[in-house]
């Protein structure tokens, strides 16, 4: 809610980021009055988790009304498990990836209900985001929803998963350096209006975690600084009242992509390539981005995907459709001519891609 006195912004009451905080889930919803719940998990997370989070649910006292596996983020289906939640649910958690923890954000967002967002991969910024991406009619859409209530992340879990998903997570987090770039180019041409405080809040994640030291990017430090910097993405959003402090031409060229293609990459996957050739279109530490990207090792792990670039041309052509209010550098035909011209031409890039 915003006033002619100052903004009002929501941010999670319950935030915990450490080791073995699934055994702890009871405790920390206890302690904020949570006392029935519906929990949602990913596709086999069951097995995997959902014995350790039941556990601990039922030794804090908590009930249980309703837990399954869900693997929909169709509209219409969301909607009637929304509808059809317990009257005495007090909290919807979702456990898992982008899917689930989508489905889960948008049913409590449809019954003003607090939700609890439980991340099993450090993918992307969702799980902290306040927008759901959901199947609409047989497409992909993002959704307005709300920040969640609560952020539970076991980062021994988090390490568990295969390095493709911390990889995603590190492409969607060095996004940030581009889409402020492009928040502020808006701005400069009368498009947008920056909103200083976000465009802080979301410097200082990204710069944070381009500047850990790590050996791996399995150390628990490194694991640490992507998740909080991810989480505070999120809160950026949320004072701008917008995706525009985290999301700009990078992940237009990934949306695009996702339009075009039978079997897109991982979101932070395609978000990371576009990261970089846009950082070269800004001419905006695009050495930054290599230096991460190289260390880290998502070039080499991108290098083995067998990616066509001529996806990537078509996308670039694509993009400035997939939000046309929107003034990115994109949305220029000087630039998108560029950016299609450094695909053929950027040493880096021509090490990634196959051409046809």
């Amino acid at each position: 809610m915003n006033n002619r006195n100052g903004s009002h912004i929501a941010i999670p009451t319950l935030l915990k980021i450490e080791e073995g905080a699934l055994a702890k889930i009871g405790t920390y919803l206890k302690e904020n009055n949570i006392e029935k719940v519906v929990i949602y998990f990913g596709n086999g997370l069951i097995d995997m988790f959902g014995y350790k989070v039941l556990d601990s649910l039922k030794d804090a006292g908590i009930e249980i009304l309703e837990y399954c596996e869900l693997d929909t983020v169709d509209m219409d289906d969301i909607i009637q498990l929304a509808f059809g939640l317990p009257n005495s649910t007090q909290a919807v958690i979702g456990l898992g990836g982008g899917k689930v923890i989508d489905a889960a954000k948008y049913m409590g967002f449809l019954r003003k209900l607090p939700f609890i967002s439980v991340p099993t991969s450090a993918s992307s910024d969702g799980f902290s985001s306040a927008s759901a991406s959901l199947l609409i009619n047989g497409r992909r859409s993002s959704v307005p929803a709300r920040l969640a209530f609560g952020i539970i992340v076991d980062t021994d879990v988090i390490k568990s998963a295969p390095d493709k998903f911390l990889y995603s997570g590190i492409g969607d987090m060095v996004s940030k350096i581009t889409a402020l770039y492009d928040w502020q180019f808006e701005e400069d041409h009368g498009a947008a209006q920056v909103n200083d405080f976000a465009m802080m809040i979301a410097k200082k994640a990204v710069n944070s975690f381009v500047r850990t030291p790590f050996e791996s990017i399995q150390d628990k430090i490194f694991l640490k600084e992507l998740l909080d910097s991810l989480a505070m993405s999120g809160i950026a959003n949320e004072i701008a009242g917008s995706s525009a402090p985290t999301s700009g031409s990078e992940h237009l060229i990934s949306h695009a992509l996702d339009k075009m293609s039978e079997a897109p990459q991982l979101h932070g996957i395609q978000v990371g390539i576009a990261t970089y050739l846009m950082s070269r279109v800004q001419n905006h530490r695009y050495q930054r981005i290599h230096t991460v990207f190289t260390k880290t090792g998502f070039w080499d792990y991108v290098s083995t995907l067998n990616l066509n670039v001529e996806d990537y041309k078509k996308a670039i052509d694509l993009a400035p459709s997939i939000k046309p209010f929107r003034h990115t550098y994109l949305h220029e035909d000087q630039y998108r001519e560029l950016a299609k011209q450094l695909l053929d031409e950027d040493e880096v890039l021509r090490k990634v891609f196959h051409t046809a």
